[in-house]
């Protein structure tokens, strides 16, 4: 029998998001679990403690291994946490089945003197702090900053492209003045390089500081050691090679203050926000026919109007790029707040945050392909800016104020404003006004599809 999902996200979507899923899934989650207990292990034997004997080579490979899981290690991850295994009854609890499954392959191999010492002075939340942090490191930067990156690039190549491509501005929705495609394209890539630069630095912060964070049970055993130097260090092993970088939260509850998953959630918003009206402003360029799509071979635009190409790549990024927000406001408002030391409501939040980095990434690479398959109108796009030529009566107006005629605004509104004015209609307009003949030569001049300011120059096009 086919496997059925209740999210679109494991079902449909399912191909575009295996690098997602690889780096926060469900059994991406099991092994940054492991490897927190594994990286906790080998912290507590950089402490050169008298009762813990250096680690041998083949001690700290199994601990590599064991790191990795096979499909064989999270089936039975699973059986200890809901029906029991080796003679111990189901743990009913995640993270305690994480423990003895670490100190289960120990003993396996010969090493159960180690097994006392496998999630020594450690809460639960702990292990989870570190293994969340891992999962959104590598969720971000291995996966949702490069896809942003590709939608910057193409933005930035485009806009170079079409730096000038002249079009009529609205604003209002109304006739407005001239502007290049490119030029509008290079708004949205300018505001996204904005965000792509601090989502680069964001940092995700973790705790190691057992039952309440205080370090209680470690320093009740070992009151010696600089606990917070060996979070440190714990941390420290497991931020290598990563782009985005985890960091000890210096004082915490239970659980982590979790104010960075805030800052890191309200960063992914910002972003999908600008590429939501990106979407949109997509969508009426098509609309108007001021932005081509391209007809993809065998692809249906409607199931009974065969002529369509519907903007769907475009319709697909807004409404994830909703759900995205949606889910990243509610985890920026919820997950910061915990009741007294710590309450559990958080837990199942949690486990919903790579649901909203899916939809962010499906949005992404919905763009991405909906930009790929567009193409700029240019003639189009000239022929309706060529249909307004009231939209010089900005720079007439301005030309008028610096030849220090009174009412320049007033005269360009009584003659354009709610009427249909032609190019033609101007010149007796101009010749009709006192001014001096250099002045009016210069109204005469100007060009309604060479008046664009710097657009091009702002696109990335050359002078």
């Amino acid at each position: 029998m086919r496997e059925d999902f209740l999210s679109p996200l494991d079902g449909r979507y399912k191909n575009n998001l295996a690098d997602l899923r690889s780096a926060c899934g469900e059994s991406a989650f099991a092994v940054a679990r492991v490897r927190a207990e594994s990286a906790w292990l080998l912290t507590l034997e950089s402490l050169h403690l008298p009762e813990f004997k250096p680690f041998s080579a083949k001690e700290k490979a199994l601990l590599e291994k064991i790191s990795s899981l096979s499909c064989e290690d999270l089936e039975t991850l699973e059986k200890i946490e809901r029906q029991g295994h080796n003679g111990r009854p189901a743990t009913n609890h995640d993270v305690k089945a994480v423990e003895y499954f670490v100190a289960d392959k120990l003993s396996e191999f010969g090493f159960a003197h180690r097994v006392p010492w496998v999630h020594f002075a450690l809460t639960s939340e702990d292990i989870n702090s570190l293994a969340y942090g891992q999962m959104l490191s590598s969720a971000l930067g291995e996966v949702l900053l490069p896809a942003l990156v590709d939608l910057q690039k193409e933005l930035c190549s485009r806009a170079r492209k079409y730096a000038r491509g002249v079009m009529l501005a609205r604003t209002h929705g109304q006739p407005a003045v001239p502007t290049t495609f490119g030029k509008e394209l290079k708004v949205f890539e300018t505001r996204l390089a904005r965000q792509i630069a601090q989502l680069r630095k964001q940092q995700i912060s973790c705790k190691a500081g057992g039952a309440v964070g205080s370090y209680n049970a470690h320093l009740a055993v070992f009151p010696k050691v600089n606990w917070p130097a060996a979070a440190k260090r714990l941390i420290a092993q497991l931020n290598k090679n990563r782009k985005i970088k985890l960091f000890l939260s210096p004082v915490s509850t239970q659980v982590d203050n979790r104010d960075s998953y805030a800052e890191l959630f309200d960063n992914l918003r910002r972003i999908n926000t600008i590429l939501l009206d990106f979407s949109q402003d997509m969508w009426r360029y098509i609309s108007a026919g001021i932005v081509k799509q391209k007809a993809i071979a065998g692809e249906v635009g409607s199931s009974t109007m065969p002529q369509k190409i519907n903007p769907i790549d475009f319709e697909n990024a807004e409404g994830n790029l909703g759900v995205a927000n949606a889910l990243l406001g509610f985890f920026s408002q919820k997950l910061p707040v915990s009741r007294l030391q710590r309450d559990l409501s958080d837990s199942t939040a949690l486990r919903n945050v790579p649901v909203a980095l899916g939809h962010c990434l499906l949005a992404y690479l919905s763009l991405l392909k909906g930009i790929k398959k567009t193409d700029f109108n240019s003639s189009l796009a000239k022929e309706e800016l060529l249909s307004h030529p009231e939209v010089l009566a900005e720079a007439y107006q301005c030309i008028l104020r610096a030849a220090g005629v009174s009412g320049a605004y007033e005269k360009l509104k009584n003659f354009t404003r709610a009427q249909a004015v032609t190019a033609q209609d101007f010149k007796p307009f101009i010749e009709s006004l006192n001014l001096d003949n250099k002045t009016k030569q210069k109204m005469l001049e100007l060009q309604i599809c060479s008046y664009i300011g710097l657009s091009a120059e702002q696109a990335g096009g050359k002078k």
